[in-house]
């Protein structure tokens, strides 16, 4: 609003000085020093409604800064009036365009700024005023003064227009560097919400997998024991499928989590979390041997303990997918200042299984970010003693 009305306040000066200046040209050239009357010719009358339709014009010099130019050449070119009009619009023009129209434009003012100086210069003695600059006779001196100071009136409002012009491309860039940061924030929270659901989804689904099976051959309570297992596990899964999908849908929704937001993040899984986590691939029928020892689980940061929930998480969900029916062997152990080390072994499948899941690797790649993300490390792959395992390394630091 202040730029604005700064705007507007600008441009009544403008227009009002160039009104004052018209006014004064056309008195000087209607002036008659023998009988001191004022007598005008209908050419400097033509040439003083020009300059006023020229100074009228500056109102609108920003939109169409070409045009405006243009018209406000024609007064001291034609007429050899006012140039006052010709210098705003120049830096109207300088403002919006930085191109060889520009430097013609910028030409042709200077010209008309000092064929308007020397006409100027030359009138009466009483009625000049750039004669008291540049000298009020026709000489080397003045010709060379008139093209200076025309040099200098065409250089400021150059020079105020071409740094108009750069802090508005200044604004512009800004305007979309922060646009492109907030998409870039969007597509990290798109990634990151992807790879969760894929953890989290992935394992509860193998579970189901593994579940059902085990109905197709069990009777007696332990089936009832499995169907409840597996509506649990499956009602879970859709609720998170929504949730992604909610949140996903068209971008919306980044940003927004919290207790104003429309889309609130569940709590991350933290340390101790992962022996729940153990307990329920149990009972889903996955055999599960656990070594948890840690110094201050309770003071892990945050990110550390959902990085290696995950990790046990996905290296299970891997064993349901790729060795069904093996046992793993869990070991989480460290403390602040040593780190956390978290190792998950099976053993190989007696026979490769035939093709490849759907999002095969996907899961040790969401691994491999999470770990270099802390700033640790992972492997995983095949072992000589005939097992699969999976090791990560992640930074624990002091307090």
């Amino acid at each position: 609003m202040a730029r604005r009305v700064l705007g507007v306040v600008l441009t009544v000066v403008a227009v009002a000085a160039c009104v004052i200046s018209s006014i004064f040209v056309f008195s000087a050239q209607g002036y008659l020093p023998a009988t001191k009357e004022f007598d005008p010719t209908w050419w400097s009358t033509l040439g003083f409604f020009t300059g006023i339709a020229a100074a009228v014009m500056l109102c609108w010099r920003h939109k169409w800064p070409e045009l405006v130019l243009g018209i406000a050449l024609v007064p001291p070119l034609c007429f050899r009036s006012d140039a006052l009009a010709a210098l705003v619009a120049l830096a109207a023009l300088a403002a919006h365009r930085r191109d060889r129209l520009l430097w013609i434009g910028s030409v042709l003012v200077y010209i008309a700024t000092a064929w308007a100086l020397f006409g100027d210069a030359n009138r009466h003695p009483d009625v000049t005023v750039a004669g008291q600059i540049v000298g009020k006779q026709l000489s080397a001196v003045q010709v060379m003064g008139t093209l200076t100071v025309a040099v200098v009136m065409t250089a400021v409002p150059l020079t105020v227009g071409v740094v108009r012009g750069m802090q508005g491309t200044i604004a512009i860039r800004e305007a979309k560097e922060e646009e492109l940061r907030a998409e870039m924030t969007r597509r990290a929270e798109r990634t990151r919400i992807a790879r969760e659901m894929h953890d989290v989804l992935g394992h509860r689904l193998s579970l189901l997998s593994l579940q059902a099976g085990a109905l197709e051959v069990s009777k007696g309570p332990a089936t009832t024991e499995a169907a409840k297992t597996v509506r649990t596990t499956a009602r879970q899964s859709l609720e998170d499928l929504r949730q992604v999908i909610g949140v996903l849908r068209d971008g919306q929704g980044f940003g927004e989590n919290g207790e104003n937001g429309s889309h609130p993040e569940p709590p991350q899984p933290t340390l101790a979390d992962i022996p729940e986590l153990v307990a329920n691939a149990r009972r889903a029928g996955l055999g599960v041997n656990v070594t948890i020892l840690l110094d201050d689980a309770g003071g892990a940061p945050a990110l550390l303990g959902t990085t290696a929930y995950r990790i046990v998480q996905e290296s299970m969900t891997n064993i349901l997918k790729h060795a069904p029916g093996a046992a793993a062997e869990v070991s989480v152990r460290g403390g602040p200042g040593n780190g956390l080390t978290v190792e998950v072994v099976n053993p190989l499948p007696a026979t490769a299984a035939v093709g490849k899941p759907l999002g095969a690797g996907a899961g040790l790649t969401g691994i491999g970010e999470r770990v270099t993300l802390i700033g640790g490390n992972v492997s995983a792959g095949p072992t000589e003693e005939g097992t699969f395992a999976v090791r990560a390394w992640l930074p624990w630091g002091h307090h």
